[in-house]
């Protein structure tokens, strides 16, 4: 008598991974955003933590450049929902790291000390991750921008945050580049659906 085939049956991560589809379960999302926030929109700050949280929410890492102002508190964000944050210092130790450039260690349980000042930091922050929510900035926002579009990563811009982020879509219209891989929302939720949405399409595609 033939024997019938074994089911499958699925681990409960694998269960909850397909429940989270088509978001990016397990990818790495960097929040880029100013370190001095006077500039910014009055509820910026309470956006970054929401973003930072909605990142947890769908099983995704929080990544930053492990600095003050609007990545800090997407860090906070993420941890207070239990998610996982990871930080890119532009530093060579912790000592330089906290006395030197007078950076916070916590909200993050792993920092990497890059020893690359913030240029180099910028590069691998951008490079490490599957994609990037860009907020209320100013140089190294931009700087981080133009890596990741280079890069053709997924991109997430929080419209009305202020400051660079509030420039990207006339940035973006001068310099005759497309922006396919761009999008754009005032929503933070709405934001890391549509970012976490993108990103899980390339990892899946890359899977294949």
């Amino acid at each position: 008598m033939p024997s019938t085939p074994r089911k499958k049956i699925a681990t409960p991560f694998q269960k909850a991974e397909s429940l989270l589809k088509p978001f990016c379960v397990r990818c790495s999302i960097a929040v880029s955003g100013a370190a001095v926030t006077g500039h910014c929109a009055p509820d910026v700050t309470e956006k970054a933590e929401e973003i930072g949280r909605e990142i947890a929410r769908r099983g995704m890492i929080c990544m930053t450049g492990a600095t003050t102002g609007l990545p800090y508190w997407s860090a906070k964000g993420a941890k207070q929902e239990g998610g996982m944050v990871i930080g890119l210092s532009p530093a060579s130790t912790e000592l330089a790291h906290i006395k030197t450039y007078h950076l916070p260690v916590d909200y993050h349980d792993l920092i990497i000390y890059t020893g690359f000042e913030y240029s180099g930091r910028n590069l691998i922050l951008t490079r490490s991750a599957d994609a990037v929510i860009i907020l209320c900035g100013r140089i190294g926002t931009l700087n981080e921008f133009t890596i990741a579009f280079e890069d053709k990563k997924p991109i997430g811009v929080l419209e009305g945050s202020g400051g660079t982020a509030d420039m990207l879509k006339e940035i973006l219209k001068e310099s005759h580049r497309g922006s396919s891989h761009v999008v754009f929302s005032s929503d933070p939720k709405d934001l890391v659906e549509k970012v976490s949405a993108m990103a899980g399409d390339l990892k899946r595609k890359a899977e294949m």
